[in-house]
């Protein structure tokens, strides 16, 4: 239970004056009510969802040639073919 006098209360009109203030207290978790009209309206504090660490490289390491251009792969029929990208002699 969160105590009543913590609560902050706006008008529309107060809020329009003190809206980072607003912003800030519902950041700090203090309840924001904005009351238009007999109607409460409040603030809610929604944080970006965090992403877990970086997945790891699904490849550990690349041939040289691989990354020299001399060789690359075709995926066809969910197979992978290595072809020579050399030119022949």
């Amino acid at each position: 239970m969160y105590n009543v006098h913590a609560m902050k209360r706006y008008t529309v009109s107060q809020v329009r004056e003190r809206f980072a203030e607003a912003l800030d207290h519902a950041d700090q978790g203090v309840p924001v009510v904005i009351e238009r009209k007999g109607v409460r309206y409040s603030l809610k504090v929604e944080r970006p969802v965090r992403r877990s660490k970086k997945r790891p490289s699904r490849f550990k390491m690349i041939d040289p040639a691989v990354v020299a251009g001399q060789w690359t792969w075709d995926w066809e029929h969910g197979s992978m073919t290595f072809r020579d990208t050399r030119k022949s002699k």
